[in-house]
C-alpha cells in the first residue's frame, strides 16, 4: 500500500503499518524510540543536532502524539556507518537497555554498490530486532544524496525496498520527494544540502515533515490495515540471504588475548576523532611484532579499528589458513581517527572461528606509522 503525496510522487509505503504503536495510543506506558543510521540521522548539517535534525523533530512529534507517555529517544546515528555496521551495532547501541517500541533505520546513503552486502545488513537488522525485541515496530527512511537523485527507486533504495517488502516494513522515501521538488522547481539542491549529502535545517525539517506524514497515516488517522498486517507480526519469513547479519554484534576489545606489546588507552584531546560519539577505549600498539587472538562462534568475524594518520597494515589468519594482508588506510585517515570495519570472509555455515591477528612493519605510503588500534571485535 503506497501513499501518493500532493506532488504526485510515491514517497510513503504504508505496508503493514505500525499496529503495535497504534495500539499504545490509549495507554500511558513509557515509550522508547530509536534512530539507527548514519551522519544524517545523527544530525549532521543541522544547526543543533538535538533540536533541529529530522531525528529530533520526529521525536518531538511523537512526544506530542503520545502526550500521556514519557517518550525516550535513542540517537544511534553514527557518521559513515553502513547497514552492515548497523547490524553489528544494534545490540549495543539500541537494545542494550532493553526493548524499543519503534526503530527508524536509515542507511540508503551510506550503503555501497554491493547488493548482497546491503541485503545482509538491512535484513540482519530486521531479523535481529525481531528476535531480540519482537514487539519493536520498524520503519525504513531513505534520505537524499547526489547518488540517489536519479529518478524512481535508485539502486540503494531499491535494494532496501526488497527487504522492506519482504518483511512488510513501512518506508519513507525522502529522496523521492526531494527529486520531485527539484524537478518542479520547488527546491534548490545546492542550497538544501551544500555538500550533496547533509541537509541544512530546512532539509531536516522537510525529512521530518515527510516522516510525520507517514506517522499521521499510521498512528492518528482512521484507516484499515493492509490484509494480514496483524498476523504477520508474529511470523518471520525465510531470509532473503541466509548469510545475513542477524547474529551480528560487537564484542569488547578486551575479550581477545593480546601480546605484551598492546596497551589499553583512549584517544587524547589532540588526536582528532570523527564519526564516533562513543567510548574510544581501545587496545593500541605500534610494535610490528604485536599480535592477538580471539575465538567466536558464527559465520563471520571481524574487527572495528580506529584508523587515522598513523595506521599501518595488519594481517589475519582464520582457522589456521594462510595470513591475509589488510590495508585500511584511505584519504579520510589523513584528517582524523574514525571507526573502520574489517570483516573477514563469510563462511558457509556457522561454527567456531579462531582468528589470529598480527601487526606488520608495513604501512601505506601516506601513513606516518604502524599504529594498530583495536576498538571492537565483531562476530555474526
Amino acid at each position: 500500500m503506497v501513499y501518493v503525496n500532493s506532488s504526485g510522487s510515491s514517497s510513503i509505503s504504508l505496508r503493514r503499518g505500525l499496529p503495535g504503536m497504534r495500539s499504545k495510543l490509549a495507554g500511558t506506558a513509557p515509550l522508547t524510540v530509536a534512530f539507527l543510521g548514519g551522519s544524517i540521522t545523527e544530525g549532521a548539517g543541522a544547526s543543533d543536532a538535538d533540536a533541529a535534525s529530522w531525528r529530533a523533530l520526529t521525536g518531538q512529534y511523537l512526544q506530542s502524539v503520545y502526550a500521556g507517555h514519557p517518550v525516550r529517544c535513542i540517537n544511534a546515528g553514527a557518521g559513515g556507518t553502513t547497514s552492515t555496521f548497523g547490524a553489528h551495532r544494534l545490540e549495543e547501541h539500541v537494545l542494550r537497555e532493553g526493548p524499543v517500541d519503534l526503530l527508524f533505520v536509515e542507511f540508503s546513503v551510506n550503503d555501497g554498490e554491493d547488493r548482497e552486502e546491503s541485503v545482509r545488513g538491512m535484513e540482519g537488522i530486521v531479523r535481529q530486532c525481531r528476535r531480540l525485541s519482537p514487539d519493536t515496530e520498524l520503519c525504513f527512511v531513505y534520505t537524499a544524496a547526489d547518488k540517489n537523485l536519479t529518478g524512481y527507486k535508485p539502486f540503494n533504495i531499491a535494494v532496501h525496498e526488497e527487504v522492506a517488502e519482504h518483511y512488510g516494513i513501512p518506508s519513507v522515501d525522502c529522496a523521492a520527494r526531494v527529486y520531485t521538488m527539484i524537478h518542479t522547481g520547488e527546491l534548490n539542491w545546492q542550497k538544501f544540502a551544500p555538500d550533496g549529502y547533509h541537509p541544512l535545517d530546512a532539509g531536516h525539517a522537510l525529512y521530518a515533515g515527510l516522516v510525520r506524514e507517514y506517522l499521521e497515516q499510521a498512528l492518528v488517522q482512521d484507516r484499515v490495515l493492509p490484509d494480514g498486517g496483524l498476523e504477520k507480526r508474529t511470523t518471520i519469513p525465510v531470509p532473503l540471504d541466509s548469510r545475513n547479519y542477524e547474529y551480528g554484534r560487537m564484542l569488547d576489545f578486551s575479550t581477545a588475548d593480546y601480546s605484551a606489546a598492546f596497551h589499553v588507552r583512549e584517544l587524547q584531546s589532540d588526536e582528532p576523532l570523527m564519526n564516533w560519539r562513543f567510548s574510544t577505549s581501545h587496545a593500541w600498539t605500534d610494535d610490528p611484532q604485536a599480535a592477538f587472538t580471539f575465538t567466536v562462534y558464527g559465520q563471520c568475524a571481524g574487527l572495528v579499528l580506529l584508523c587515522g594518520p598513523d595506521t599501518g597494515i595488519f594481517e589475519y589468519s582464520l582457522n589456521g589458513e594462510p595470513f591475509t594482508e589488510v590495508n585500511l588506510f584511505d584519504d579520510w585517515c589523513l584528517q582524523a581517527y574514525r571507526p573502520v570495519l574489517a570483516l573477514f570472509p563469510l563462511r558457509g555455515k556457522r561454527g567456531e572461528l579462531l582468528i589470529k591477528v598480527r601487526n606488520t612493519e608495513r604501512k601505506d605510503s601516506r601513513s606516518t606509522g604502524t599504529g594498530f588500534r583495536v576498538l571492537k571485535l565483531l562476530c555474526s
